[in-house]
């Protein structure tokens, strides 16, 4: 039974993450409308009826926009850690008591045949956290919004089979672009985004003999372009001697059209 995936939404419009086995299929974040994220699951050929649960990572309005809407339109439980429930319970609508589960950080629960490990990341929310998903040797490790990408981070995602990055922003684009000063100094601070530059030193730590797909993911709509992104990353990690597009693969993400379906094999 394989563990396969898409990428249904990335950026600072919306987010949203699909991944599941025939056994479980989990949706991470729900940040755009619910009509959006279903149009999203169709082009993905993934039947939302079929859901298992949502995960959430933090309460910012581009990861839990539709999440009200479509846990109970298809009666979901939602995972969350307490903090982030709090902060978002007053966005999300209501939510039925045997609908809401507590998910800590630094935590691992078992879903059906996959194991999903939760770990903090630094970014300005109350309590912001990504999951690493396992399944029968396989790991797959979602990580985004946040500031900078400490060793506990690099330790808990190295060598992943697959990694969804954050590759928000372009440093010079940031700085150039039409942005108030307080927004740029937040989003180039230890609590906002990673940028392209900082994406690939990351990975030159990260990326194992196992892996061998990269999604750059969270890109800024005015402060980065698929093309730089990928292009900033591919140079930097052939630098360090990684062979990419021989076995190693860079792919792009997108805010409103869904990565392929990927089975880890």
């Amino acid at each position: 039974m394989t563990l396969g995936f898409s990428v249904l939404a990335s950026g600072s419009t919306g987010n949203a993450f699909y991944i599941g086995t025939e056994k479980e299929k989990i949706l991470v974040d729900a940040g755009l409308s619910g009509k959006e994220i279903e149009r999203l699951f169709s082009e993905a050929n993934i039947n939302p009826e079929e859901i298992t649960k949502i995960l959430v990572t933090h309460e910012h309005s581009d990861h839990i926009k539709g999440l009200g809407i479509l846990a109970r339109r298809f009666n979901l439980p939602i995972y969350a850690n307490e903090k982030t429930w709090k902060a978002m319970e007053n966005s999300i609508g209501k939510i039925s008591l045997d609908q809401k589960f507590v998910f800590d950080m630094e935590e691992i629960k078992t879903f059906g045949d996959i194991d999903v490990e939760s770990f903090g990341v630094s970014h300005d929310a109350a309590e912001p956290m990504f999951y690493t998903f396992h399944h029968e040797g396989k790991k797959v490790a979602l990580v985004t919004d946040l500031g900078y990408v400490s060793e506990r981070i690099k330790k808990t995602v190295e060598n992943a089979d697959a990694l969804i990055f954050e590759s928000n922003h372009d440093v010079s684009m940031l700085r150039m672009g039409r942005y108030p000063w307080s927004v740029k100094r937040r989003i180039l601070g230890d609590s906002g985004h990673v940028s392209n530059e900082d994406c690939a030193l990351a990975l030159t730590d990260i990326i194992g003999n196992n892996t061998k797909r990269i999604y750059l993911a969270h890109l800024s709509k005015d402060n980065n372009m698929k093309e730089l992104a990928r292009m900033s990353v591919e140079n930097h990690l052939n630098e360090y001697g990684f062979k990419v597009g021989k076995g190693l693969d860079i792919l792009d993400t997108d805010p409103q059209t869904p990565t392929p379906l990927y089975e880890v094999v």
